[in-house]
């Protein structure tokens, strides 16, 4: 999607320690950015988690719990619907590796990207650049309508 897609008026970006602490910050703006728009409260609190778990993620895998670093989450207007933007500067994504796990296979952890994957429209990872990974999740707006503001 190119920048001329985007409504830049309606931008909101949030740069965070990485620090598990922290995420509380992404989620209440999550949160708000999305309750300006059609969107129903139960779809917005599974757009805060899967949010929160590809952070938490970052966390984990790109920064190995590293709380120096920094993580970039940015939100916007798209046709039809919002962009997030997950921007890490840590060891890039193995795409070989990211699976959600069989739901069959009783056992904590695995889930967040079967959570993203179920609740968001589109998931892309972008490894373009030289450090890190920037993850897109795009969420469309309910088929009652609605703009891209």
């Amino acid at each position: 999607m190119s920048d001329q897609d985007e409504d830049q008026s309606s931008q909101v970006s949030v740069t965070i320690p990485s620090n598990a602490e922290f995420l509380k910050i992404v989620r209440r703006v999550i949160k708000t950015y999305f309750q300006a728009h059609p969107f129903p409260d139960e779809d917005i609190r599974h757009i805060v988690l899967a949010v929160d778990e590809a952070c938490s993620n970052v966390i984990k895998y790109a920064y190995n719990l590293d709380e120096t670093k920094k993580i970039r989450v940015s939100l916007s207007g798209v046709p039809n619907g919002i962009k997030i933007s997950i921007r890490d500067y840590g060891v890039k994504a193995d795409l070989d590796t990211i699976k959600p796990r069989d739901l069959d296979e009783v056992r904590p952890g695995g889930l967040g990207t079967h959570l993203m994957r179920s609740v968001m429209d589109e998931m892309d990872y972008d490894l373009s650049p030289e450090v890190g990974t920037c993850l897109t999740l795009i969420k469309r707006y309910p088929e009652t309508g609605g703009i891209a503001t």
